[in-house]
This record gives C-alpha cells, sequence and structure tokens, in this order.
C-alpha cells in the first residue's frame, strides 16, 4: 500500500509513454484482476472491476501526482488548482458501459455535495474527442474533463490504479493526497460513503445536511431512480480491489 507523511503535496508530473512503461502497464493491468475489455488492437485492452473500494487513513495517503491536462474546452488544467478542497478524480470513456451506467451516480453526488468542498474532475482516455464532447453534451455532465487520449494521467496514478482499470475513481484529499480509490463503477452509497468521513475530517460541513437530489420538486420524472441512493446501514466499503467484474460491466456500451 503507498504511503507518505500527512500533508505531502503532490509534485511527480505525468510520465511519457516508454517501452518499459508500457511493460509495466501489462503488469499492472493483470493485477487489477478484472474482467478485459477490448475495444480495438492489442493497446485498447482494459480492465473492468467489480467497484471494490479502498480506503486510505490519515498517515497512509500516498500524494497524488501533480499533472495538468486540458478540457475539452481547451482550458489548461491543474489537479494542484484543487488544493484546500476535495477532489474526485474519475477515469472514463465513451464506450464504456459501466462508465454510461455510473455517470447518474457522478452527476447527482456532484451536485449535493459541491458547498460541502467537493469537486468533481473527469480524464477521458483512449476515446476519440468528438465522441466524448457529445457524450458530456448529451448527459448534462456539469463538471469539466481532460482530454488524455494517450491515457497519461491513469499512468501517473499507476502505483495506486492500474492505469487500464476503467472506470476508476480516486479521492484526493485538501492536502493532496489519495485518500480512497474505487476500481470499477461507483454506486451513491459507496461513493457518498468514502466522502462523509472526508468532509468530516477536514471540517468542510455536516455531510447529513446537504440537500438530497432525490428531494428536489421534479427530480426523477421519467426518469429511473439513481441505483443504491441511500448507503447501506453499517455498510464498510471493501478493502478488496481486485476481484473480477461481472461479464455484463465488460460489455462495450457504445451509443445510447
Amino acid at each position: 500500500m503507498p504511503s507518505s507523511s500527512p500533508g505531502t503535496r503532490r509534485r511527480r508530473a505525468v510520465p511519457s509513454l516508454s517501452a518499459a512503461a508500457v511493460a509495466a502497464v501489462l503488469v499492472l493491468s493483470g493485477c487489477a484482476g478484472g474482467t478485459e475489455i477490448e475495444t480495438g488492437g492489442e493497446e485498447d485492452r482494459f480492465i473492468s472491476g467489480d467497484g471494490s473500494a479502498t480506503v486510505f487513513e490519515d498517515g497512509e495517503r500516498a500524494a497524488a501526482p501533480e499533472v495538468t491536462g486540458t478540457t475539452f474546452e481547451g482550458d489548461e488544467l491543474s489537479l494542484s488548482e484543487y488544493e484546500g478542497r476535495i477532489l474526485v478524480v474519475n477515469v472514463w470513456a465513451s464506450w464504456c458501459g459501466p462508465c454510461r451506467a455510473e455517470q447518474p451516480v457522478l452527476d447527482e453526488v456532484h451536485a449535493e455535495y459541491g458547498d460541502l468542498g467537493v469537486d468533481f474532475l473527469g480524464v477521458n482516455i483512449k476515446d476519440n474527442e468528438t465522441a466524448a464532447i457529445a457524450y458530456t453534451e448529451n448527459k448534462g455532465v456539469e463538471y469539466p474533463s481532460l482530454y488524455d487520449q494517450p491515457g497519461e494521467i491513469p499512468q501517473a496514478f499507476r502505483e495506486t490504479v492500474p492505469p487500464r482499470a476503467i472506470p476508476s475513481t480516486l479521492l484526493i484529499d485538501p492536502e493532496g493526497n489519495i485518500a480512497a480509490r474505487v476500481i470499477g463503477p461507483t454506486t451513491y452509497g459507496q461513493l457518498t460513503g468514502l466522502l462523509d468521513p472526508l468532509v468530516v475530517e477536514f471540517d468542510l460541513g455536516d455531510p447529513e445536511e446537504r440537500t438530497r437530489v432525490s428531494e428536489l420538486e421534479g427530480y426523477g420524472e421519467g426518469a429511473e431512480p439513481t441505483e443504491g441512493a441511500e448507503p447501506s446501514e453499517g455498510a464498510e466499503p471493501s478493502e478488496d480491489a481486485s476481484a473480477p467484474g461481472s461479464d455484463e460491466d465488460a460489455q462495450d456500451g457504445n451509443g445510447d
């Protein structure tokens, strides 16, 4: 398990791809233990995890790497700009079925936790930019995404998450350290269960007093309720992030 002293800032830059790095990716991909998704040739094989979470306690958290990228709007954005707030980083692609399935969860949690010091940032990898932009517009995604077609940003996080695990989600605390990870699609109950202790730890507010999207007038009209809308009582995130995903999760999600 990666570890560092509390409060360590992010300093590592996004690594460039090399033959050695590609070899390391192949090894780490096998470590995920998930179902392989193939979207093209040998270069386009990815791991779909089962959504298991791992929590890194204060004092055991590794500093998140310093990465910079470009949004679909053409703006340069760095992770360091989010210091002082909790950042949820989600790796996704428009062709990824599990990514599409978890999008309503991300949107709902983003809407509820914005006033509690929580920001969201997507990282779109191995995707066609036009298709990715159309996805965010059609889904009404309100937070930015970095367009990272080569997948270099996930490689910068390779010590925490296998670079080919998609979707995957990282929670970075206000001090720039990795506080939790989810390999595979997350749920409302799981993601809020990971965020609530961080919000309290850094005194960013009371999560229990947030306005639930599901309580807003008109919510859910013509749409299915978000899966796992309430956290399971007494549920704890699993420490096992290596169990395989289901065959259903591994299916290609082309088309809306």
